[in-house]
């Protein structure tokens, strides 16, 4: 099919990847949505995790913690002098992880390369995730007004700047070419 002379072929790398990846986000949202997030051990898993994460990067940077409510479902953290922070799942970085891993999957490129960088990101957004929270933390305790703008703004650009950073250095270190059109 041509339109203003763009071929849209499933030949066309960028149509593929394009093509591959919606589809692919596609079935990611269905299992999550219908399966994943109900079940809830994934999230939880996640929020655990984060929350022994940063307990551990805070009290090494001597920070007293808040103690922790008696619930086994806690998904607070907290330092003295300041308040809870409650970690939901749309904040736990597994739609980050999600979305990582589509652009790896879609994107060509050497399953050995592939088969490392994967976890190694992974990894690396959740740590990032984990500082995250812990910045937070600090911030509560010196002024609560700055929470919202710091979690609504300034991590977001961090946070997905850093799996985009993640992207282009596998395109640029580990893809074969660029995906190009075939009319270009």
């Amino acid at each position: 099919m041509t339109s203003g002379g763009a071929s849209w072929s499933l030949k066309d790398p960028l149509v593929r990847f394009l093509g591959l990846s919606i589809l692919l986000y596609i079935g990611w949202q269905l299992l999550y949505e219908l399966v994943l997030h109900p079940d809830g051990r994934l999230d939880r898993a996640v929020i655990d995790n984060l929350m022994w994460l940063a307990g551990v990067i805070l009290t090494g940077l001597g920070y007293a913690l808040l103690p922790e409510p008696d619930s086994e479902n806690y998904r607070t953290i907290g330092i003295q002098g300041g308040s809870d922070l409650w970690v939901g799942d749309p904040c736990n970085g597994v739609a980050l992880f999600a979305v990582f891993l589509i652009f790896l999957i879609a994107y060509p490129g050497p399953l050995r390369h592939k088969l490392w960088f994967a976890p190694l990101g992974l990894l690396t957004i959740h740590l990032i995730n984990a500082l995250r929270i812990v910045v937070l933390a600090i911030v509560v305790t010196i002024d609560y007004e700055l929470l919202n703008f710091q979690h609504d703004y300034t991590f977001y650009v961090i946070v997905y700047g850093w799996v985009f950073l993640l992207w282009a250095i596998w395109v640029k270190r580990f893809a074969p070419g660029r995906l190009r059109t075939s009319g270009a």
